[in-house]
């Protein structure tokens, strides 16, 4: 039987929320009891809210960080993503069109970095995360895909990832045994890692730095100077929203960053005879070159966790009940997972979810800080934010903090990009654009055409992805 939803598999491997039943329950942090006053007030305890409390109490003790999460940390898209802490963001070529190769270069650099930082942060903490190296594997499976994968590894030398490495189809299967695979690019900036062991250990650290967390607590609205929740109000000179996919339920935000879903299922533990027939011995992170992408990773307790999209937008920017995905999901990701991996074909799953993350209407992440409200915010990070959050904590650090650095100069800072059409606009647009794209790739598979499909580049001019 597949337990479907539970917010994610990540809490039936670790002690659940306060109110799982059957866990051993962590006792609930408190929500807010009245009006009160802080520096700094954020909003959301996900990785960007921690990181940036977290980064902002290491290089201020005295500053009064306050951090309102509406359930508990992690609730969202940090506890229920598919673990790739990785050097992707999202954005980069659009920056490199507004601001030039050589700032875009920067970014990527620092996201190469922030990898590391991530690695060594945890370790400094004594944060256990299952945290392994083994970089990340882009697999192509079709001619379509091998061309855009080849072009994919060009742009990432281009933009200083040298130590990028490109396989042939035998080298692909020596690393992981996929069915039909053609071609590979391995990146040394990559681990596999489990969310929510992260984003627990990271609110623990921040508390032992004298941050305030207060979960239980929903934001109503966010403005110059306050945080408004049904308990009370917090005032600060800065107020950060660090919501991702959960913005559009913030007053006034409907149209600034769209709920996108993706679902997730994993398997039963897979045995050493298993294992021995599927490779996977580096423990890479997975993913592919298909427009409908999926993203992989061999836990720690020896499973496949895969992900992918199914319905990807509910109408009126809504967001799942508790992880919850639709059957018709759960199945084509099992067909997906065998498709890859036919040994594996009636292999029990014994977990499925899905989540939300934030998308801005031209897939761009960004950082901003308003110096004359003093409302900040970071997010928009398409699906990329495990590593992007700790980027985005850093540099909201030194724009709270007034400071001129290496950080507040790269090209994502205070980016400004337009808001999503109304609805039914919306609705439509999405569900026209994925359909484009799953038909992309069954007719890439069916033609073994070298060319990307003429339909899914057309959804890629409309969508704003390049």
């Amino acid at each position: 039987m597949t337990i479907n939803g539970g917010i994610s598999f990540w809490y039936a491997t670790h002690p659940g929320p306060p109110a799982t039943p059957s866990r051993t329950p962590r006792a609930p942090r408190t929500p807010l009891t009245a009006h009160t006053t802080a520096d700094v007030v954020i909003v959301g305890g996900g990785y960007t809210g921690l990181w940036t409390a977290y980064y902002l109490k290491q290089a201020a003790p005295d500053l009064r960080v306050t951090v309102l999460e509406q359930k508990f940390c992690g609730y969202g898209a940090s506890g229920r993503n598919g673990g790739w802490l990785y050097n992707g963001i999202a954005g980069r070529d659009r920056y490199a069109a507004l601001h030039g190769r050589q700032a875009a270069r920067s970014l990527q650099q620092a996201m190469n970095e922030t990898v590391t930082e991530v690695i060594d942060v945890a370790a400094k903490e004594g944060i256990d995360a299952d945290i392994h190296r083994g970089g990340v594997l882009e697999v192509a499976r079709t001619p379509a895909q091998l061309g855009r994968l080849k072009a994919f590894h060009a742009a990432e030398l281009a933009f200083g990832e040298t130590d990028r490495v490109l396989h042939d189809a035998a080298a692909t299967r020596t690393r992981i045994g996929i069915a039909d695979a053609v071609g590979s690019s391995w990146s040394p900036h990559g681990a596999r890692i489990h969310p929510l062991k992260l984003v627990r250990g990271l609110a623990e650290a921040c508390e032992r730095l004298g941050v305030v967390i207060h979960e239980s607590t929903p934001v109503t609205e966010i403005s110059a100077g306050k945080a408004v929740t049904p308990y009370g109000t917090v005032r600060a000179p800065h107020v950060l929203r660090c919501t991702e996919g959960f913005t559009a339920a913030l007053k006034g935000q409907k149209r600034s960053w769209l709920p996108m879903n993706s679902s997730m299922i994993a398997t039963a533990p897979l045995s050493a005879e298993t294992w021995a027939q599927l490779g996977w011995s580096g423990r890479e992170v997975l993913g592919d070159m298909a427009h409908a992408y999926m993203y992989a990773q061999r836990t720690a307790d020896d499973r496949i966790a895969i992900g992918g999209r199914g319905v990807p937008y509910r109408f009126g920017s809504r967001t799942d009940n508790d992880g919850r995905t639709q059957p018709a999901t759960v199945d084509s990701l099992r067909d997906l997972l065998f498709s890859f991996f036919p040994a594996l074909t009636g292999t029990e799953i014994t977990h499925a979810w899905s989540g939300v993350l934030g998308v801005p209407r031209d897939w761009c992440a960004t950082v901003t800080l308003d110096r004359t409200t003093g409302v900040g915010w970071a997010g928009g990070y398409v699906g990329s934010g495990v590593a992007t959050a700790n980027l985005a904590g850093r540099t909201l650090r030194d724009l709270v903090l007034g400071e001129s650095t290496e950080l507040t100069a790269l090209p994502w800072v205070n980016h400004r990009v337009r808001r999503w059409e109304p609805e039914p606009l919306r609705w439509l647009g999405v569900q026209a654009l994925y359909a484009a794209y799953r038909e992309a790739d069954r007719r890439e598979a069916a033609s073994h055409t070298p060319r990307t499909a003429p339909l899914a580049r057309l959804a890629d001019r409309i969508s704003g992805r390049h």
